[in-house]
């Protein structure tokens, strides 16, 4: 009995922590008047079968308990905390086609970027590719809500990190704007210290022949 309380409490308090990592999405989860939200369904069969046994429930905390069902899932999968999070958030979507949709996207322009408008992240890489003379294609994660969401999510499941931007080169994911998840994709701003990000661009047609602009200096580096 002990241990099924014990039990029971870690899945209530995880479930308040899934609940407040994400309130703005909350209402989103919601039902609207009139409407009814559809059930958790994930495209492995696999991640099905693996995903805790929780009893339904209907009415205002359907929606909540169906992002943690996917959290959970996540988490067994072997997801890290944040892409559990972007799972849970994105909830019902089907896998493979969504991530057929995200690498179409990425291979749409020879620089893209999956943005949300008020990153400051987001902002900041805007401005340091402006430097260089290169125009990406912006793809709003944000715009709206629930098809970003689970855009968001496959990135997450497809370069390693959730987060946003998420620079995409030539078709080839580079990281985020300070950061990414490898040295093959270590972000703009490293790319920017190793002298390496005007010749990637170079090559992938980003930039205009005549551009004489050199790819930005690194914040705090000496002019």
């Amino acid at each position: 009995r002990r241990s099924t309380a014990r039990r029971n409490a870690q899945e209530d308090l995880m479930l308040a922590a899934v609940y407040c990592l994400f309130p703005a999405y909350a209402l989103h989860l919601q039902p609207v008047a009139g409407t009814s939200l559809p059930a958790v369904r994930i495209s492995s069969a696999a991640t099905r079968a693996s995903a805790p046994q929780m009893q339904q429930e209907t009415g205002p905390f359907a929606g909540l308990q169906n992002a943690f069902a996917v959290f959970q899932a996540s988490k067994q999968e072997g997801m890290d905390f944040k892409q559990s999070v972007a799972d849970a958030i994105a909830g019902d979507y089907d896998r493979d086609s969504v991530t057929a949709d995200v690498k179409e996207a990425a291979s749409s322009a020879p620089l893209v970027l999956f943005t949300w408008d008020s990153s400051p992240a987001c902002k900041k890489a805007l401005k340091l590719i402006g430097e260089t003379g290169a125009s990406p294609k912006v793809v709003r994660l944000d715009d709206p809500w629930d098809k970003g969401n689970v855009m968001r999510a496959a990135l997450g499941r497809l370069t390693g990190k959730s987060s946003v931007p998420s620079i995409w080169v030539g078709g080839e994911y580079i990281g985020g704007c300070d950061d990414g998840p490898s040295d093959e994709a270590p972000g703009l701003v490293p790319m920017a210290f190793r002298g390496t990000l005007r010749e990637k661009l170079e090559a992938a047609g980003a930039l205009d022949s005549g551009s004489m602009r050199e790819a930005p200096a690194a914040p705090g580096a000496a002019h």
